[in-house]
């Protein structure tokens, strides 16, 4: 791939060699990588996994919900979703409840402790975007949102668009 002008007074001059280069797939994983270790760092100050955190995220705007529910919310296998929600039932931030009639599907709830870590762990994801937006200015912000908004929507279809050819992303324990 060709070199591109990514001159800017703010970057360093390794950070332009380093990723002049590079496809902005290749970017666009490690801002979210580096956006999702800034985040872990502050929530593993309360005992919390990045992971845990996308389920509390998930339940904050509304438990009571089945774990295929948050399964299917938070975009990850059932299996997933079970490991954590169990550590953090045991943990006391959750827990897990039938509802009506059917006593083989089990709902998740939020705790007392579950709702206070709202409080304290969502200001710890703004002090992470905050940091790792630190040199934009509001124009770039907005342009950014707007073209990241625009490629996972492209993304999204391209997915679609698999699917009605029968190409499913593979798990990767199906490759060999």
């Amino acid at each position: 791939m060709d070199q591109l002008d990514i001159q800017d007074e703010r970057l360093t001059a390794e950070t332009i060699e380093k990723y002049s280069a590079e496809r902005v797939a290749h970017l666009a994983r490690l801002a979210a990588r580096g956006f999702n270790r800034a985040l872990a760092r502050r929530l593993a100050l309360h005992e919390i996994s990045f992971g845990q955190w996308l389920f509390l995220r998930i339940l904050w705007a509304g438990d009571g919900i089945t774990q295929k529910q948050l399964s299917l919310k938070a975009d990850l296998t059932e299996p997933t979703v079970h490991t954590s929600i169990k550590k953090l039932e045991l943990n006391g931030i959750v827990e897990r409840k039938t509802q009506g009639a059917n006593k083989k599907k089990l709902f998740v709830f939020l705790t007392a402790k579950g709702w206070a870590l709202q409080k304290k762990l969502e200001p710890l994801a703004v002090e992470a975007n905050t940091k790792g937006l630190a040199s934009l200015s509001a124009n770039e912000i907005t342009c950014l949102r707007k073209c990241l908004a625009l490629m996972v929507q492209n993304l999204d279809e391209d997915e679609r668009e698999g699917e009605k050819l029968g190409v499913k992303q593979p798990a990767t324990r199906q490759l060999k």
